[in-house]
């Protein structure tokens, strides 16, 4: 399997939970709020003999009138058009901010990738949309409810008989993790219960998880049985290192 990190750039995010551009070659943490957290926004790609995997999908920024994660992808050589499966772990938005764009003419927002197939948890997207803002964009997401390419997953199983999915809660009530295995190799993608390598190797309780000391011990489950198995990790928030093993 081929890994592919799309980095979006540095953000601090702080109870507001706005995300905020952070240039680490000049911007200080202690000048913003107090609390801010500073975190990478880190869609991947995983090509395999079967698929293109896209892992998340960003916080859907623009530049120049184009979806930054379309740029991304065709920076590291891949045609938007040809993904063909989008894995969601949760709906947060700057997990999902790029599931869909605005179509100008229409007035309404549309699924990004209309030839790939999203797989999303059914219970997460009712929870978003009932919860929205400002952790969740219910208009950004409304289009995934009635789209023909939306398989939508209740609980745990697998797809193609190589990607497996765990509903396991932790971060937010219905978050997913994925184990990729394909070619004698492991991915696993545990979204924000899993986002930093560091927060592998403590017993770190977050705050802005909905439940802590779960993601803590999944967190502890996932870090002891990966490292005897030899998995690669893939850590959405992590500035420093986005894929580990």
């Amino acid at each position: 399997m081929t890994i592919l990190p799309l980095s979006e750039g540095s953000f601090t995010i702080d109870k507001t939970k706005l995300f905020i551009p952070f240039d680490t070659s000049k911007d200080e943490l202690q000048d913003r709020p107090v609390g801010s957290l500073l975190v990478e926004i880190q869609p991947f790609v995983i090509i395999t003999p079967e698929d293109v995997l896209l892992l998340d999908a960003g916080l859907g920024f623009e530049k120049n009138g184009e979806l930054q994660l379309f740029q991304n992808l065709r920076e590291a050589g891949i045609d938007p058009g040809k993904v063909t499966k989008i894995l969601m772990s949760h709906l947060h938005k700057d997990h999902a901010g790029g599931i869909s764009r605005l179509n100008p003419q229409a007035r309404k927002y549309e699924l990004a990738f209309p030839d790939a197939t999203y797989y999303v948890q059914r219970q997460e997207f009712a929870f978003a949309m009932e919860k929205g803002f400002p952790s969740y964009m219910p208009h950004e997401i409304e289009c995934l409810k009635d789209a023909a390419n939306v398989h939508w997953l209740d609980g745990d199983g697998v797809i193609d008989g190589y990607i497996k999915y765990e509903l396991v809660g932790g971060h937010c009530p219905y978050h997913q993790v994925f184990r990729i295995v394909d070619g004698g190799e492991t991915v696993f993608f545990g979204g924000d219960n899993a986002p930093q390598l560091q927060q592998m190797k403590s017993k770190f309780v977050a705050k802005y998880d909905a439940d802590g000391k779960k993601a803590m011990e999944l967190r502890q489950q996932w870090w002891e049985e990966g490292r005897a198995a030899g998995w690669k990790f893939l850590f959405y928030h992590d500035i420093k290192t986005p894929v580990f093993g």
